[in-house]
């Protein structure tokens, strides 16, 4: 059995983790599942977003605890530098919007790579915890740059210090994830999210998600060069074209990605 599932829906690529047995917990076989998976994202144009999701009843565990017990387990630097900063740096690239369907348990490392996302959503039983602080870990796979940005500092201290665990709700009402759907229309609503944003403009999503990105540490001068030249790059798209035309004729666009 595959630690990922992949395959492509219309235009969108559904990338859903598959060991539901331990909660889809993380081992080296899914993290290279993964960065296959991405690539493939990345290079198939057709490909116009990203769908993540867990099977059963979690979306992911975190790291897999048993294969640190391994004979030659890897290291934290194997595990980290190979896999989890690569996966981050790679979603974060990634020119198409990713929508992580956290379907239940996103704990530790699971956590921090839905946050790594574009937008996250979840069912509402689902629940959030960093819970590296419970077996004398550092948060990971971007949480330390992700959490606070998304909550603010003291609440992403006390989250990674207590390790305490936080309800769909919780994390929406914080500003931690986008929205929380019914357990009964999760997965329908979740896709259909996923579906709505690859019939978007979606060249300039992804100047959209550059934007967002690099703020972060921009000044405001720098934001607004940025801004400049990104919307020139926009109005210059065969998608700005076709959304002014679609205004003009008073009709629903048909958007290329380009």
């Amino acid at each position: 059995m595959s630690a990922i599932v992949f395959e492509k829906k219309g235009q969108v690529a559904r990338v859903i983790f598959n060991r539901p047995e331990v909660y889809n917990s993380f081992n080296r076989p899914m993290g290279r599942a993964l960065l296959k998976a991405l690539q493939v994202c990345a290079d198939d144009a057709d490909i116009r977003a990203v769908y993540l999701s867990g099977t059963g009843k979690a979306f992911c565990a975190g790291q897999d605890l048993n294969e640190l017990q391994e004979p030659n387990p890897p290291t934290f630097d194997e595990l980290l530098g190979n896999y989890y900063n690569p996966i981050v740096l790679q979603i974060a690239a990634l020119k198409k919007p990713v929508v992580a369907a956290v379907n239940g348990v996103a704990a530790g490392a699971g956590a921090n790579l839905a946050l790594a996302c574009d937008l996250v959503v979840a069912t509402s039983s689902a629940n959030f915890i960093q819970a590296f602080s419970k077996i004398g870990l550092v948060p990971d796979s971007g949480g330390t740059f992700n959490l606070p940005r998304l909550v603010g500092k003291q609440r992403a201290t006390a989250l990674m210090m207590l390790g305490e665990k936080i309800s769909a709700t919780a994390a929406r009402d914080m500003g931690m994830i986008y929205e929380v759907y019914p357990d009964e229309s999760f997965a329908e609503s979740s896709w259909n999210l996923a579906e709505k944003l690859a019939t978007m403009p979606t060249y300039a999503l992804a100047l959209i998600k550059q934007a967002l990105q690099q703020s972060e540490h921009h000044t405001l001068k720098q934001q607004l060069d940025l801004e400049l030249n990104l919307q020139g790059l926009a109005g210059a798209s065969d998608d700005f074209a076709e959304g002014v035309k679609a205004f003009l004729e008073k009709r629903p666009p048909q958007f290329s990605g380009k």
